[in-house]
């Protein structure tokens, strides 16, 4: 059941950020992009460090402030810790990065936008300019899923910018966790005949079949691995459509972006952060344990100092999370 606590609640407040950077995108996608912003009770942000969440696919930070049934949403998880002296107050941003494919993995993408540099350039300084928070060496982004791979590709490539991070459960090793679902994403375009009629089908549906949403994940993340703007919604599979044998020169594509390929050449700036935090469920049901696993061991041979758990758990209803990694980020950030 939902905790009960007596903890005076943070503010939550909305601002719109009209995106310049997602002007004429490829996808469609509205361009005006609201942001939900906690500020701890008794603070106006000023001065405080800010973490960022980054959702998982389906998601958008919208919905991690909304009303939830039998827990905590995200505000009400801050609110508990804070008042219990877990937390240092801190500013937290809950970005709405929803994309027409479904989602979105945080990475520059000719199809599914640059959201690498909407983040960083658009969406943070503008929640700092309001909030008078974060800041250089104050600023922090975390995520689960999706966002734990756009919380770790960011730590990778963008270590000047965030000063901590923390990947639960983030996508990595594509080898295991993508790759076994091209058959699935096969056999949604032989039943409709193309992308674009698969999607519009999907868009005009009442209700949604599971296996449709998780063959639209498939081309979502075509579209951010491999994109091709020329092709519908700028997707492009890494199999023939027939045989489903791998195209290597396109695999290679989506490996380039595997975090297990990314560390070999971005790990250099990684000590610089003040914290890194991974974890995985143990069973995690997309395998991704495995990737983690494989992770954290080159980290340590690399020397890079991170922080990595393991819990017995799936990938699934996993926020109690957070209670774990925020602490450990913003008190590295304070």
């Amino acid at each position: 059941m939902t905790r009960r606590t007596t903890h005076p609640a943070g503010t939550l407040t909305r601002i719109k950020v009209q995106s310049e950077l997602l002007q004429d995108n490829l996808l469609g996608d509205p361009t005006a992009r609201e942001i939900d912003v906690y500020a701890p009770h008794g603070h106006d942000g000023a001065g405080l460090p800010l973490l960022v969440d980054l959702t998982g696919y389906t998601g958008s930070g919208l919905s991690h402030t909304a009303w939830k049934n039998f827990g905590e949403n995200v505000p009400e998880r801050l609110d508990r810790l804070i008042g219990d002296g877990v937390l240092p107050p801190v500013v937290v941003a809950f970005p709405d990065c929803f994309t027409r494919l479904g989602g979105n993995q945080y990475v520059n993408s000719s199809a599914m936008g640059p959201w690498e540099d909407v983040l960083i350039t658009e969406f943070v300084p503008a929640v700092e300019a309001q909030f008078k928070c974060g800041g250089a060496g104050k600023r922090g982004v975390f995520g689960k899923s999706s966002g734990g791979y756009g919380a770790i590709v960011h730590a990778l490539k963008h270590n000047d910018f965030w000063a901590a991070a923390a990947c639960h459960s983030g996508d990595m090793d594509f080898e295991l966790c993508y790759a076994r679902d091209f058959p699935a994403a096969l056999r949604a375009l032989a039943k409709y005949g193309s992308v674009e009629a698969f999607i519009h089908q999907l868009e005009t549906s009442e209700k949604p079949k599971g296996d449709d949403i998780h063959a639209l994940m498939t081309f979502a993340m075509a579209a951010t691995y491999d994109p091709d703007p020329s092709q519908p919604f700028g997707v492009r599979l890494p199999v023939t459509l027939d045989t489903c044998e791998r195209l290597e020169d396109l695999w290679s594509n989506w490996l380039a972006w595997d975090p297990l390929t990314l560390v070999e050449t971005h790990h250099a700036g990684l000590n610089s952060l003040k914290a890194l935090f991974i974890d995985c469920g143990d069973v995690d049901q997309y395998d991704l344990v495995y990737g983690a696993r494989r992770l954290t061991r080159r980290l340590t041979e690399l020397g890079v100092n991170h922080r990595y758990e393991e819990f017995p758990d799936t990938h699934s209803g996993i926020d109690y999370r957070m209670d774990v990694s925020l602490p450990y980020l913003a008190k590295a950030l304070v």
